[in-house]
């Protein structure tokens, strides 16, 4: 990782080029926030964050620690509740999710529930929170995972907590979850990725500035599809950096 930025800045500064102005988000707590808030006091002003608890279109002038934090609702269109924001998610006007993964296969199915066996298990995650709603409601998710390893990168998640393609092309639909929903991109500290559109599985479009295919490739438990064209991830801008560090998290709560 170059010197000039960590890997937490990277990803930050990589999933905010990923949301778009004028669009809906499902933030939720840590990487999500303050990439959100750089998307906001940079390319994509009229972005409108959706917190899980209720705060929907805050300013994100001051970064929220958690997702229910009153800096959600500051300066907000609405302030409601959790039920009225899975509905919204419900009714399709919720365009982008952010989603955290313990483990993800190659249809973007995401375990975040148990590691091993249900019962006893190896170990016992966060499970779902909302997850599964986002997962399943919003039109484009964006998954983060700060580590690209075997260990996350499986060839069957251990427990489906939140659906991705499933099993393939028709699955989502067949299985009752909106049409043209699902898994967008993956981020993480080696690259970018993406679905094929017929086959549904995961592909690699960008890589992080230094990593080579072949690391990507030796980091997934799966056969990764490559793209035609494969990218280089763009470097944070010495102005991104300035604004994570001075404006959005100059406590570095998380950077």
């Amino acid at each position: 990782m170059n010197s000039k930025y960590n890997e937490v800045e990277f990803l930050i500064c990589l999933a905010a080029s990923l949301m778009e102005d004028g669009t809906t988000a499902f933030v939720g707590t840590g990487i999500p926030m303050l990439a959100a808030a750089l998307a906001k006091k940079t390319h994509a002003p009229n972005l409108v964050a959706v917190f899980e608890f209720g705060g929907t279109g805050a300013s994100l002038e001051n970064l929220p620690l958690a997702v229910g934090d009153s800096r959600t609702f500051h300066r907000a269109v609405a302030a409601s509740g959790i039920c009225d924001i899975m509905e919204t998610a419900q009714r399709g006007f919720i365009e982008y999710g952010f989603l955290g993964a313990a483990q993800i296969d190659m249809y973007g199915n995401i375990n975040t529930t148990v590691i091993g066996n249900y019962w006893p298990p190896k170990v016992r995650l966060p499970g779902s929170g909302g997850a599964n709603d986002v997962g399943s409601h919003c039109w484009k998710n964006i998954i983060i995972i700060r580590q690209h390893d075997t260990k996350r990168f499986v060839p069957k998640v251990d427990f489906l907590t939140t659906p991705g393609y499933l099993n393939g092309p028709g699955a989502r639909e067949n299985a009752g979850l909106p049409p043209n929903t699902g898994p967008y991109r993956v981020v993480t500290n080696l690259a970018l990725m993406d679905f094929e559109p017929n086959s549904k599985r995961m592909r690699l479009i960008g890589l992080n500035p230094g990593v080579t295919v072949e690391q990507v490739l030796a980091n997934t438990g799966f056969d990764l599809l490559l793209a035609d064209n494969i990218v280089i991830n763009s470097e944070p801008t010495a102005e991104q950096l300035r604004i994570l560090r001075e404006e959005i998290d100059p406590e570095h709560y998380y950077i």
